[in-house]
């Protein structure tokens, strides 16, 4: 992994190119979510932490089915936003998603 990868407690709202290793603690039911484009997604929420931290991931459609509660995974090109108040964590399109 590069140099550049960051603590949860490091991230803040409108960050891009986030990497980060984490370990998955708890994923929500899966909903599905009508897309601005048109058609659905299957959209669920992780709770992931490290040492210094916790914070939501959002799993979209394939991404929900690779990983399960415990795994370790790290996210690279990652992106921030804040959801109603609270930091979120995101892979967006141009994310990955790998267990380790």
């Amino acid at each position: 992994m590069s140099t550049s990868e960051k603590k949860i407690n490091e991230l803040r709202p409108g960050m891009r190119g986030v990497n980060v290793k984490v370990r998955i603690d708890s994923i929500s039911e899966p909903r599905s979510v009508n897309l601005r484009t048109g058609g659905q997604a299957k959209v669920a929420d992780a709770q992931v932490s490290d040492e210094t931290g916790v914070i939501k991931l959002s799993l979209w459609d394939d991404q929900i089915n690779m990983i399960e509660e415990g795994d370790m995974v790290v996210i690279e090109n990652g992106y921030t936003h804040a959801y109603r108040g609270e930091n979120n964590l995101n892979i967006g399109k141009y994310g990955k998603l790998q267990k380790i």
